[in-house]
């Protein structure tokens, strides 16, 4: 029995340029809460970002920040149910690395706001009115004044392409995960983590949970789950290995 259904955002709910929901989603939400089966966003998203994109149904959701690493319920704001810091002196150590690196910025995430160290000033609009997020600036990575739950590099080339001069150093002390195009991120929780603790403090059971994803940072999510989706047009490494694929997520919402 399904009683929770967890949903990865971009090249999952969003595709391409697409930067609103369909009304469709929201009906089926709706329709599906009123069966009992409740919704969450599982995403690299902060809280309130999320929040302003599924705005006609936010207060109703469950949502998987921040790649798992923080967890909130329903409400306006809802209650934080669980948050994974890092540890402070290795993530400044990081930011400094991303920093260096002449392609990348670097964001923090905080529970609810992203800190941004601009190197050049296109980020912060990109940050704050592109991808939605609530920002603050500081100087230095030193200067942010509450626990680092994910640290990202923002690559203007390409993800794929900063990935090997990041994470072979950083695997051994954080999660580091593609997370779209142009996003690497490193964070001590994943996907999965996000998803047992929502479980936890819901007192229901992983295998209980459908989770539909299409990239990397999904695949912690996907392997907790009892009912594990994929887009058509997820990753290669994730097609090898979950044989249930859709191709619109309202789509498959309807046939629950």
């Amino acid at each position: 029995m399904i009683r929770l259904i967890a949903c990865d955002i971009d090249g999952t709910l969003l595709h391409g340029d697409e930067t609103q929901i369909s009304p469709r989603v929201f009906e089926e939400i709706d329709r599906l809460a009123a069966k009992g089966i409740p919704f969450c966003p599982a995403s690299g998203r902060q809280y309130s970002s999320l929040r302003r994109l599924f705005r006609p149904v936010a207060d109703r959701l469950y949502y998987v920040c921040e790649n798992g690493a923080v967890v909130f319920g329903p409400g306006n704001p809802g209650p934080l149910l669980a948050k994974t810091a890092m540890d402070r002196t290795l993530a400044e150590a990081l930011c400094r690395d991303i920093l260096a690196l002449d392609q990348c910025e670097v964001l923090v995430s905080g529970v609810n706001t992203s800190y941004l160290c601009p190197k050049k000033p296109d980020v912060v609009d990109h940050v704050r009115y592109f991808v939605g997020n609530r920002v603050a600036l500081a100087d230095r990575p030193e200067d942010i004044p509450e626990d680092m739950v994910k640290v990202s590099a923002y690559c203007r080339r390409t993800a794929a392409e900063v990935e090997p001069l990041l994470a072979p150093k950083w695997r051994a002390h954080f999660q580091a995960a593609v997370a779209g195009e142009t996003w690497l991120d490193f964070t001590l929780a994943d996907k999965g983590t996000g998803i047992r603790a929502l479980c936890a403090a819901m007192g229901i059971a992983p295998e209980e949970v459908m989770a539909i994803g299409d990239n990397y940072n999904d695949l912690p999510m996907l392997e907790v789950v009892g009912t594990p989706y994929i887009m058509e047009n997820a990753v290669e490494d994730l097609r090898r290995r979950f044989p249930r694929r859709c191709t619109r997520v309202e789509d498959l919402l309807a046939t629950l």
